[in-house]
């Protein structure tokens, strides 16, 4: 095997490429009898600044200060950029590009996030021309802002004058709407494509959802110069309940990009009263196809029907955003262009990337196919081709990876060919990003890793490696996430022998020739790392949602007890998330002498008790 076979792949964008499949076809030292044997585990821990919710990237061959490197780049959430050696995890570079926002300065102090939010969606790089685009959110003068960086991934400096990100658009009745940096949040993974960089954008826990709507924006690759059109997901000039949305979120997925050029994304949830949706001016729980100048919405898939339709969506705030899309390559004997796309219900859908559906609520749409993956998913699928010749889709919702086989053409069919043992998980929601590697499309070289959320009181969390029919080859922590209310989305990174699997404070470098018993750093979970009441009289209570009258919930709090919340005031002032029965709910306000909770703010919670924060 010569070294040049092994330095071959770079990581560069969310997911290993803009169709999002998640697959290095160029691993050829982790083979699967090379990750199940003793040899195969943790080389190196690397202390970082904060949490990081965004994908490492990797460039081999970079001149580091006179130096040949192979580079892994991490960005936090405190608005920090590193340069570390793909080898040692020595850090090369690092470079704060400002003072991320703090918490409670979020609005409604959403909590789905580390102690501050500052990088949180992936960067991407443009190899050719040596550049990272990356989103840093600041906070100055008590002012939150978005910048676009362009940084010399040799140096980390800047290559053109930041921009502060702004936009505006056109709402149905001819007014202008502005971006709101304080109400909306950059999450998705960034894209680079048609000689672009585009980005999506969210609310912050679905509060002040009167000000937030999504975004698509996008800006000139190297000037940084804003494109003329962009894209507002919710047009509504007004609605019943002042509650907009239609966020891009997708969990951290990247925008994805066909070989045309057109733009994928799918959107979240809007009114909770389910009479919002509309086709041309509210897309929200849908699938959208967006032409590369983002002028021009091109078609859409939005679920009907009583069981899983849009209305239950946005009534249930069941987000159809809550997973990315992956878009497949050309299937073996049809020149097919398909596209899968799995949201908050578990619910995998197969559908023709070149025309989603017509975009008429009272259509049926167009998916191909549907398939059940066994629960939700906070995740993107990822695709391999296999010895075959047939494309793979890996699903990764509720607690199991499941390898289904594409047959394209005429009759595209979906068969389930493996599943493996389960994934952990269970004090967050459900799903987990998956990779694959392998040597091409050879026979039995087929790797499946996976990153599980936390499943217990330790807050670890854990790498997998199953072979491609379900078999599990390896399982070791990479980390902890102390954050219980925000997602663990990690994606590990598998290229050039190495794995790399960022989480709180840390980068985790597994690979062949480990220490027997090595283990990663103890991080220690700063207490700010959550939202304390800031007066004394203002109480927090976490709770299951028994009954919902008008703005009154009944909570079933951990010990078992009825707690009634009056929600009057949050929901006046736009700082509640829809609650739903059965669902966990954060209610923060004031409790009077009955015993009644006067809610300033609502705010999800995780369902799962032992990932509540104590009451107080």
């Amino acid at each position: 095997m010569s070294v040049a076979a092994v330095q071959a792949a770079n990581v560069t964008t969310h997911h290993y490429d803009n169709l999002r499949t998640g697959w290095n076809p160029s691993e050829t030292v982790l083979t699967p009898n090379a990750v199940r044997s003793a040899s195969f585990g943790l080389l190196a821990s690397i202390r970082l600044d904060e949490q990081v919710d965004a994908q490492p990237l990797l460039v081999t061959g970079q001149n580091i200060v006179n130096t040949l490197h192979d580079v892994v780049y991490v960005a936090t959430e405190n608005d920090t950029v590193y340069a570390l050696d793909a080898a040692s995890g020595a850090i090369l570079l690092q470079r704060s590009l400002g003072t991320p926002v703090p918490i409670s300065a979020l609005p409604g102090q959403c909590g789905n996030n580390s102690a501050s939010v500052g990088i949180n969606g992936t960067p991407v790089i443009d190899f050719g021309a040596g550049i990272l685009y990356v989103i840093a959110y600041t906070y100055a003068n008590n002012t939150p802002a978005y910048y676009l960086h362009a940084l010399n991934i040799d140096t980390l400096a800047d290559t053109v004058t930041p921009v502060v990100i702004s936009a505006a658009a056109q709402l149905a009745n001819n007014t202008t709407y502005n971006f709101n940096p304080a109400a909306n949040r950059q999450r998705a993974g960034l894209l680079l494509a048609n000689g672009n960089v585009y980005a999506g954008f969210a609310s912050f826990c679905d509060i002040n959802a009167n000000l937030s709507r999504g975004w698509v924006l996008g800006w000139q690759a190297g000037t940084l110069v804003p494109l003329v059109a962009n894209e507002l997901t919710n047009k509504l000039a007004a609605d019943t309940d002042r509650f907009y949305l239609s966020s891009v979120w997708m969990s951290g997925s990247g925008l994805a990009a066909s070989a045309t050029g057109d733009i994928y994304f799918v959107t979240g949830n809007s009114d909770p009263s389910g009479n919002a949706y509309n086709s041309t001016k509210n897309i929200s729980e849908s699938v959208v196809q967006l032409s590369s100048d983002l002028s021009t919405v091109k078609s859409i898939f939005t679920p009907v029907g009583p069981n899983y339709g849009h209305v239950l969506l946005d009534q249930e705030d069941q987000d159809f955003a809550s997973g990315g899309v992956l878009l497949l390559p050309p299937q073996s004997g049809a020149a097919s262009n398909l596209a899968v796309a799995v949201g908050k219900v578990g619910i995998m859908y197969l559908l023709n990337a070149d025309s989603l559906r017509n975009g008429s609520v009272n259509a049926t749409g167009s998916a191909l196919l549907e398939r059940n993956i066994g629960g939700g998913c906070w995740c993107v699928s990822s695709y391999y081709t296999a010895s075959d010749g047939f494309g793979r889709i890996v699903s990764s919702g509720g607690g199991q990876a499941i390898v289904w086989k594409v047959t394209a053409g005429a009759t595209p069919a979906l068969t389930r060919v493996a599943s493996s043992s389960p994934v952990q998980g269970g004090m967050q929601d459900p799903g987990f990003f998956t990779t694959v590697s392998s040597n091409a499309s050879n026979s039995g070289s087929v790797v499946i890793w996976a990153v599980g959320r936390p499943a217990d009181s330790t807050k670890d969390l854990r790498l997998y490696a199953f072979g491609e029919h379900g078999f599990q080859l390896f399982s070791g922590v990479p980390g902890t996430w102390p954050n219980l209310g925000g997602n663990a989305n990690v994606v590990p990174v598998v290229a050039n022998g190495k794995v790399y699997v960022a989480s709180y404070k840390q980068l985790a470098i597994f690979g062949l020739g480990a220490a027997a018993g090595a283990a990663v750093a103890s991080v220690r979970s700063d207490s700010e790392s959550r939202s304390y009441p800031s007066q004394a009289d203002v109480h927090e209570i976490s709770g299951i949602v028994q009954s919902i009258d008008g703005s009154s919930l009944t909570l079933v709090d951990r010990a078992g007890d009825l707690i009634k919340v009056d929600g009057g005031a949050a929901f006046a002032d736009f700082q509640a998330a829809p609650p739903a029965v059965g669902h966990a709910i954060l209610a923060r306000g004031t409790i009077d002498e009955a015993g009644v909770m006067h809610a300033r703010t609502l705010l999800r919670a995780k369902d799962s008790p032992l990932s509540w924060q104590p009451d107080r």
